[in-house]
């Protein structure tokens, strides 16, 4: 039999536990207090050289602003600049958002359910959403993250690295799937199935079942569109009800993806973040992204920085660094990718024990930034 390890284990295990316990209470000890004036303005740039909380432009840090905008909360919200996720443009325009695709599109879908009387505007590719709403072409952008069936949209977590832009909120949207032709056809005359490609996937199943050929295009609603503008017979589009309406096709069938449990989770974008608030009766999630220093057990003691003030985790991702991604360590030199980590926690950035954990984080970080401190999506799918 293997020799029984479980005590060398727990002796180790046990400094570890002291430092991190140790650590966790010297944070405690330093809450952020409110100041007024120039003095409370020089405390938080002085704390953020300190930490080093800066965005990847160098020209603002995301946790400084949250910072400043948790103390203003206290005493004078009306100062700030930061604008609530459902309220409207100046001068009682409806907000402008911006998603990815053509109209009926599910990202327009998500747009709607998260800003419903907002005005929503297509664009082709992602960098674009991206660019319209940091140039103020818009309010807000809402894009797709992660799919239940499909996993994460890597790049829209490449490209929210590499702009300024803030999450002020999330969506769960269920995507329901719909079979789409020109009326006048018996569903056995479809031949052909067009639409984007995960869609395809997603409804293998029924359409291998009913014989149809499977063609990928860009964009489900755009498949749609095509259809309508060509009036193609025989060719059937897998896209949303909504794309219906608009161009004029006919539901042959709905609720046709393999798995009913299909969900896609959107995040609401700003040029400026939301004002944290202490509130009970609203729970809040906060997305970071770090890169850790290399050692044993690095993600470890990052994580353990949330576990020891019970926050919870409820997403981590991991890609590879865009500025230098391969590094040579070790006495032999040897090659190793570096990795920024993608986490959201369930946690508000006006809340101290939150301020604490980070904190603690950045003593193993290389790099930390808060991307979005954000009412949590608790609706019933």
């Amino acid at each position: 039999d293997p020799p029984d390890c479980t005590p060398r284990l727990m002796s180790c295990a046990a400094p570890v536990r002291a430092h991190f316990a140790q650590n966790a209470r010297t944070t405690r000890a330093a809450p952020i207090r409110a100041r007024s004036g120039a003095a409370r303005a020089a405390s938080t740039r002085a704390r953020a050289r300190t930490c080093g909380w800066n965005d990847t432009h160098g020209t603002r840090g995301s946790v400084l602003e949250l910072a400043k905008l948790a103390t203003s909360t206290r005493g004078d919200v009306a100062r700030t600049r930061a604008v609530e996720p459902t309220s409207f443009a100046m001068g009682g325009a409806p907000l402008r958002v911006a998603y990815q695709g053509v109209p009926g599109a599910y990202s327009e879908g998500a747009a709607l359910a998260a800003y419903p009387d907002a005005e929503t505007v297509p664009h082709e590719q992602f960098d674009d959403v991206y660019a319209a709403t940091e140039n103020s072409s818009v309010d807000r952008a809402v894009l797709p993250f992660e799919n239940s069936l499909g996993g994460s949209i890597h790049r829209n977590y490449d490209l929210i690295f590499s702009h300024n832009l803030h999450v002020v909120g999330e969506v769960y949207y269920r995507v329901n799937h719909c079979l789409l032709a020109m009326p006048g056809q018996k569903i056995e005359d479809l031949k052909r199935a067009q639409s984007h490609p995960q869609a395809l996937a997603q409804c293998e199943g029924y359409l291998t079942n009913l014989g149809m050929v499977r063609e990928a295009v860009d964009d489900t609603a755009g498949a749609a569109q095509a259809i309508a503008e060509a009036k193609t017979m025989g060719v059937a589009a897998v896209a949303s009800r909504r794309a219906a309406d608009l161009y004029g096709l006919h539901v042959y069938d709905e609720g046709i993806q393999d798995d009913t449990s299909n969900v896609t989770r959107f995040l609401a974008l700003s040029r400026e973040p939301i004002p944290p608030t202490n509130s009970v009766d609203k729970p809040y999630k906060t997305s970071i992204a770090c890169s850790l220093k290399e050692g044993p057990g690095a993600l470890f003691k990052a994580l353990a920085c949330f576990s020891l003030r019970d926050i919870n985790m409820t997403k981590i991702e991991s890609r590879p660094m865009r500025t230098n991604p391969v590094t040579s360590t070790g006495a032999k030199q040897s090659m190793q990718f570096s990795y920024l980590f993608y986490i959201d926690i369930e946690a508000n950035m006006a809340d101290e024990n939150t301020q604490n954990a980070l904190r603690h984080l950045n003593e193993s970080a290389t790099f930390l930034r808060v991307l979005g401190s954000y009412p949590r999506d608790c609706s019933q799918l």
